[in-house]
């Protein structure tokens, strides 16, 4: 096919002039009560791109009252997902897409176009660098490639002598020795992971409390099952592994797009962030986060939010729709929230009880929703209350995209480190010094 070099232009005037706005604030979709319009369906979806810029020389965020921020690591290639070891030595995935099996057909390259200009589509690095404060300053003095030649990698988790690395097509085991700043020895893979079009690559991993089970996220293939159901074999789940034996099991269904993964510190429950559905106008659907019951589904593709049935999807499926389980606490709509960590251990003041969430961004939303690092405040397990801003500014006066923050982890002395994909850079926010 001939691709003129004009028509991702044309589109994009075509899609700016057509494509619907929100009526409601976002507000409104955040909260364990959002509100849900009807769906509003347009024959061109909305698009609304904040094209990537990165910072200007001396330019941060902008952190929360009482709350400072500083560029922990800079120069990173699209840094996505953390992990801070025991001895406080911070792992960065330095990943993208990976570039085999994408869906073909126009709409795909459209979407491509679009993602390239929102700082998405990049070449994947490929590898996990590892970040050291040696002096304390809250500023990584070492970098080093601590893995290298994977496959689009993302989650990671250390048990005892174990580290694991989830590629976008399968789990690997690496042995690993305290205070190495590299690991040169091959991995072993210990599953293959849902592969294919990548629709959705990620692929997150955390352990249980006991480290005998690993908890896998693995997305959808498609919006609302387009691509046929057949497609989403395994997708659009979280996964349980037990280590002793290598089993695993479908541990919960129906999300979308797991991403980040969390124990909440009070109950002991794994905690999830998921990405919505899109094309059904800037009000819906929110994105969410909720804990995880094992066996529990949670609509996709048939139903949103509970049992508000999606009619895209053909052929209906009352019997599931009727299970499907409300989530705990929505974000809004299109704010793309990834990373979640609990604020145990936090020395952030303000930050105590409760949990961070990184907000990617939309790109798919009039006006633009999330761009920031978010903190929804938590009494006897459960979400009080409306989110507190932790971290903004990541998007210009024009609406451009300085940064986009993507991953959030407290490090070893309490600080909340922020990966920022746009940006390339992690940042590290710390109690404002009095």
């Amino acid at each position: 096919m001939t691709r003129h070099p004009l028509l991702p232009a044309a589109l994009l005037a075509i899609c700016t002039a057509c494509s619907e706005q929100a009526t409601l604030q976002v507000e409104d979709g955040t909260g364990p009560n959002p509100q849900l319009p009807a769906p509003n369906t347009t024959f061109i979806p909305t698009v609304n791109i904040a094209p990537a810029t990165g910072w200007a020389p001396g330019t941060t965020p902008v952190a929360a009252p009482g709350a400072r921020v500083n560029a922990f690591a800079e120069g990173l290639q699209h840094p996505r997902w953390l992990y801070v070891l025991p001895n406080g030595d911070v792992l960065v995935a330095e990943s993208a897409a990976p570039n085999a099996d994408k869906p073909a057909g126009i709409k795909s390259w459209v979407a491509d176009w679009y993602m390239k200009r929102a700082g998405a589509q990049v070449p994947s690095a490929n590898r996990i660098s590892l970040l050291r404060d040696i002096n304390g300053d809250g500023v990584a003095d070492l970098r080093s490639t601590f893995l290298s030649g994977l496959n689009s990698p993302f989650g990671m988790v250390l048990v005892g002598k174990d580290l694991y690395v989830a590629n976008a097509d399968a789990l690997l085991r690496f042995p690993y020795v305290k205070g190495a700043t590299e690991i040169s020895e091959p991995g072993n893979k210990v599953t293959d992971l849902p592969a294919g079009l990548n629709y959705h690559w990620t692929k997150n991993v955390i352990a249980s409390r006991d480290g005998r089970k690993l908890y896998i996220t693995v997305g959808s293939n498609s919006n609302v099952g387009e691509n046929g159901l057949e497609a989403e074999e395994g997708r659009a789940a979280i996964w349980v592994l037990d280590r002793d034996s290598g089993s695993k099991r479908l541990y919960a269904t129906g999300l979308r797009n797991p991403v980040g993964l969390a124990w909440e510190p009070q109950t002991g429950k794994l905690w999830t962030a998921v990405n919505e559905r899109d094309e059904l106008g800037s009000d819906l659907v929110p994105d969410y986060i909720t804990s995880v019951k094992d066996g529990g589904f949670y609509g996709w593709p048939w139903s949103y939010f509970g049992q508000h049935v999606d009619a895209r999807v053909q052929p209906q499926r009352p019997d599931l729709v009727a299970k499907a389980l409300v989530p705990d606490y929505a974000l809004g709509p299109h704010t793309a929230s990834l990373g979640i960590a609990f604020a145990k251990g936090s020395k952030l003041p303000e930050f105590q009880n409760g949990l961070f969430v990184g907000q990617h961004g939309s790109w798919n939303r009039k006006p633009h929703s999330g761009y920031k690092v978010i903190y929804v405040p938590f009494k006897g397990g459960k979400p009080h209350g409306q989110p507190i801003d932790v971290l903004t500014g990541f998007l210009d006066a024009k609406g451009n995209a300085q940064g986009r923050p993507v991953d959030v982890k407290l490090d070893s002395k309490g600080a909340l480190l922020v990966t920022d994909d746009v940006g390339n850079k992690v940042w590290r926010v710390s109690a404002a010094k009095k």
